[in-house]
């Protein structure tokens, strides 16, 4: 996932490519195998899986709040009209790297718009990476020791079980899980070292969405559920843009573009990506619009900006303890294993930054243990200040996001390096920067005056 990092006249040169490609891992097994891959496989099956794997993430906690803020039906309509447009923009990075035969995002960046091109990319994913991890470290805080980020105090498990103690306060639960869990799984050279537990992330994300649907499945045909607010409640312009506040939570869930190369040069057929991608979207977009309903089916206006903070009080169906314990621990265990797959696109990225012309950094180890407790370091502290994964995301969705997501493919197709963009298609790109620019503006005013009212207040 890292950023390629090769010189115009060594493009072509597979061996050269390798080292930097976005798709190779920290430590090259061959130099002369062609097209190593942090996934295996190569059918569509496989494919769409792993996209799909890449797509879904900490975002899915946000998403029920975003529904409660704009209702269930804008709500809805906001999570497919995303999509379509994650879809537009993947699909614009795509034809663009076919026809130049080019095999990664920070390479067809770097065609386009020179080293800067590649520079800004590599800066973005790595404040998108740092945002995500401190968003997956926030909710391994939030389930363990528990979150009074509302001004209501919601249990840990770790405080339910044992009651409230030093040892079991956030700070020493995050330095614990830092010390004792991503240490040592961000120490591997080789993405492939972390196959099983990347395996075992996903299907213990599923459980959560199960669970999650079960449970308000049978709350709504007992009729113990109240009804949800179909349209958000306008009472004035700070609630219109409030509203906007949403949209970079959106963003981050649909971000995958970093990663779609990768999957694309397994295929043996390249034709296959488009509908692999769609079918992806499709997939993702089903999982976020149930997860998101029936969790706010589930809580309505108590449904929290991390979703899994709620799961800490009687569900009012049988042995509801066991399941809230089930949920919330399964989703933690989850970002726990997928935290060490971002990191590493983060330290091949940052290292490509602050050393473009050094020897790769798996043969370096001390810039290597250097630059990881570093990350480290700063990644739990911003877990430990910011409250929120709400405004966790709120930074990183209004810039890097929208970014890598969305502004960056519309202007490689507006600069058309390779003459392929139809009138449709720079219209569809203005418009994509245009709605970007403006929507994620309104939404960082929004909050910069929440943050004032709340200081006012205070």
């Amino acid at each position: 996932m890292g950023i390629s990092n090769e010189s115009r006249n060594g493009r072509q040169q597979i061996v050269q490519k390798e080292i930097r490609d976005e798709t190779t891992p920290l430590l090259p097994v061959k130099a002369e195998e062609e097209g190593f891959h942090e996934f295996n496989g190569a059918s569509f099956s496989g494919a769409v899986f792993n996209l799909s794997t890449t797509i879904v993430g900490a975002g899915i906690m946000a998403l029920p709040a975003s529904i409660k803020m704009l209702g269930i039906i804008p709500g809805i309509l906001m999570i497919i009209f995303v999509a379509l447009l994650t879809e537009a923009s993947i699909d614009m990075l795509v034809r663009c790297s076919h026809q130049g035969k080019i095999t990664s995002y920070g390479w067809l960046m770097g065609e386009a718009f020179g080293q800067w091109g590649r520079i800004a990319l590599q800066a973005s994913v790595v404040i998108n990476n740092i945002g995500v991890m401190i968003v997956y470290m926030i909710i391994i805080g939030d389930v363990l020791s528990g979150t009074s980020s509302t001004g209501v105090h919601h249990r840990g498990i770790l405080e339910g079980w044992f009651g409230a103690h030093f040892w079991n306060s956030r700070a020493i639960v995050l330095l614990a899980t830092t010390l004792f869990v991503f240490a040592p799984l961000v120490s591997f050279k080789r993405l492939d070292s972390l196959r099983y537990t990347s395996a075992l992330s996903v299907a213990l994300a599923v459980v959560f969405v199960v669970i999650t649907a079960g449970i308000a499945i049978i709350k709504l045909f007992n009729g113990t559920v109240a009804m949800p607010k179909l349209f958000p409640e306008l009472d004035g312009l700070s609630s219109i843009w409030k509203l906007f506040t949403a949209v970079p939570v959106l963003v981050t869930a649909y971000i995958c573009h970093y990663n779609v190369h990768s999957i694309d040069n397994e295929l043996e057929d390249r034709t296959q990506i488009k509908p692999i991608v769609r079918t992806s979207l499709f997939l993702c977009s089903s999982v976020y619009i149930a997860t998101s309903f029936f969790a706010y089916l589930l809580f309505g206006e108590g449904t929290l900006d991390d979703v899994l903070a709620n799961f800490d009080a009687n569900l009012g169906i049988p042995f509801s303890s066991v399941f809230d314990d089930i949920v919330r621990v399964s989703y933690a265990a989850h970002v726990m294993l997928v935290f060490p797959i971002v990191f590493f696109a983060l330290r091949l990225n940052l290292d490509g930054l602050l050393f473009p012309t050094s020897r790769h950094i798996s043969r370096d180890n001390k810039r290597f243990a250097i630059i990881t407790i570093s990350l480290l370091t700063v990644i739990y502290l911003a877990a430990i200040f910011i409250p929120s994964i709400w405004d966790a995301f709120q930074f990183t969705g209004a810039t890097a996001a929208v970014l890598i997501g969305f502004i960056f493919p519309a202007m490689v197709i507006l600069r058309d390096p390779y003459g392929i963009a139809s009138k449709r298609d720079k219209i569809l790109a203005v418009t994509m920067i245009v709605l970007a620019v403006l929507s994620n503006s309104v939404a960082l005013y929004s909050d910069a005056m929440n943050i004032f009212r709340k200081k006012e207040e205070a």
